[in-house]
């Protein structure tokens, strides 16, 4: 039996930050464009959960990707296909934008 774990699903918000800051992560926020046109954490790339499917094949393969929506929901369950799919690495960013904006990390609007 192979002690070997599946990595974790969900990172917090300050290691996400740090995955960005270092360049070793893309992030992509998987809510609706009117969400995203509110609030978003800068160079997020939008990708709404029900285009997911068909866009996925063109998501990058040479960074880890991050993903996150409003509160986790949404973002939890499109790593989840996303592992499924063949991005073995996808994590979703724990408490979504409202964590990040709520912890003082950089939001953009407009």
């Amino acid at each position: 039996m192979s002690s070997a774990r599946e990595p974790e699903l969900e990172i917090g918000d300050e290691d996400a930050e740090r995955a960005l800051s270092a360049d070793t992560a893309h992030l992509i926020d998987v809510r609706e464009e009117w969400e995203f046109r509110r609030r978003r954490v800068p160079g997020a790339t939008l990708v709404p959960l029900a285009q997911l499917p068909q866009r996925a094949t063109s998501l990058p393969r040479d960074k880890r990707l991050l993903v996150i929506c409003e509160h986790g929901n949404r973002s939890l369950a499109a790593a989840e296909y996303l592992r499924r799919v063949g991005f073995g690495d996808a994590v979703s960013v724990r408490g979504g934008t409202a964590a990040w904006a709520a912890n003082d990390r950089a939001v953009e609007q407009g």
